[in-house]
């Protein structure tokens, strides 16, 4: 089976699933409700985008996580997994997350330079570096403090020591990146996990979407009588 580029089926659904650190937690989560693909799709030194299934009738692209939610919003893909942050900060109407699949588990912190002893509630504007800006304004809006946003889609932990932005608003794990930095957090704005997400409209008008959320929430239901087993 090759990578492909259109569907031969215009009725095939699309799977979308992001790049980076959700992906190796959710492929075996997709497996596991019948959502597996070709073996093209494990390849590291491939650069295709889009690629077939062991279901005939569906195709998986491989996206950036922000670009997910906007390929699923507007039903260019039918179903896909993203992180809960990104879900938060887009708020698409056209989208649905019926299930939380519990990986991907992290966090959406402030944080600041250690030696940056002002709390937010003693300013009234604040310069914040982050790739969710809208998350960020929020949430300084609901401490009576006015964020401006510098958008920055990688290495955060730079902006406050080189004097871009005071704070910064980034996702955090262990907190070892911001600690080897000189950094500390003040606040979590979200706590985050990993979602599947489906068109509003798909989920309507195609049973296999509905028949995909239903071996989903299975899959997750018996991971969880697994643990408590154990």
């Amino acid at each position: 089976m090759t990578s492909i580029g259109q569907p031969d089926n215009p009725g095939q659904l699309t799977f979308a699933v992001p790049k980076g650190r959700i992906l190796d937690e959710a492929l075996p989560v997709m497996a596991r409700a019948g959502v597996e693909p070709e073996a093209a799709f494990h390849d590291p030194k491939s650069r295709a985008l889009a690629f077939a299934c062991t279901r005939n009738d569906m195709r998986m692209i491989r996206v950036r996580a922000f670009d997910v939610a906007t390929f699923v919003a507007h039903g260019a893909a039918q179903v896909g997994i993203v992180g809960s942050d990104v879900i938060e900060e887009f708020d698409y109407a056209d989208l649905y997350a019926p299930v939380d699949l519990g990986i991907g588990l992290c966090r959406l912190s402030v944080a600041r330079m250690e030696s940056d002893t002002d709390e937010a509630g003693s300013i009234s504007h604040l310069r914040v570096a982050t790739k969710y800006p809208s998350l960020t304004r929020r949430h300084f809006e609901a401490a009576g403090v006015q964020a401006e946003c510098v958008k920055l889609n990688g290495a955060m932990e730079l902006a406050p020591s080189l004097g871009l932005a005071r704070q910064i608003v980034d996702l955090v794990s262990t907190g070892t990146t911001l600690r080897e930095n000189g950094l500390v957090e003040t606040a979590t704005i979200l706590e985050i996990s990993a979602r599947l997400i489906v068109n509003r409209t798909a989920l309507k008008t195609d049973r296999r979407v509905a028949a995909l959320v239903d071996a989903f929430r299975r899959e997750v239901e018996a991971r969880e009588q697994k643990a408590a087993a154990a």
